[in-house]
C-alpha cells in the first residue's frame, strides 16, 4: 500500500479549451482529468454526503468549466467551477485516485446515471 504522504503533485495545468485538468505526480504518473469528471466526483459533503450510501448523483455537468485552481497548503487544491461549486478539497491523494481509477469510477457513474434515467 502506498504511503499517502508520498503522493505529491508536481505540476497542475488548467486546460480550459480541452476542458481537462492535467496533473503530474512525483511518482511519474500524469493524468488528464475532464472537468465534468472532477465536478461529479467532488470530494465535498454536498456531493459525497457523509458516507457512500448518501452520495448524490450529480447530473447536467457536461459543459461545466473550472475558473480557478486555488492551492491549499502543500497537500490539496480547491477547484472553483463556473456553476458556483467550490467546496471540497482535492487532495493530492484524491486526485491521484481519480486519475488511476478513472475508467472504473466513470463507468460506475454512467451506470448510476442510466439507472436514474430509467427511474
Amino acid at each position: 500500500m502506498r504511503d499517502e504522504s508520498s503522493i505529491t503533485a508536481t505540476e497542475i495545468k488548467l486546460r480550459k479549451q480541452s476542458r481537462v485538468l492535467e496533473v503530474a505526480f512525483a511518482d511519474g504518473q500524469r493524468y488528464e482529468l475532464p472537468f465534468e469528471y472532477l465536478r461529479v466526483h467532488s470530494p465535498s459533503a454536498e456531493v459525497q454526503g457523509h458516507g457512500a450510501a448518501e452520495a448524490v448523483l450529480v447530473l447536467g455537468k457536461e459543459t461545466v468549466g473550472i475558473t480557478a485552481v486555488e492551492p491549499i497548503g502543500h497537500y490539496a487544491v480547491r477547484l472553483v467551477f463556473d456553476d458556483g461549486h467550490s467546496t471540497g478539497l482535492y487532495t493530492w491523494k484524491y486526485l491521484h485516485e481519480l486519475g488511476s481509477q478513472r475508467a472504473a469510477k466513470w463507468a460506475a457513474y454512467e451506470a448510476r446515471r442510466a439507472r436514474a434515467a430509467r427511474g
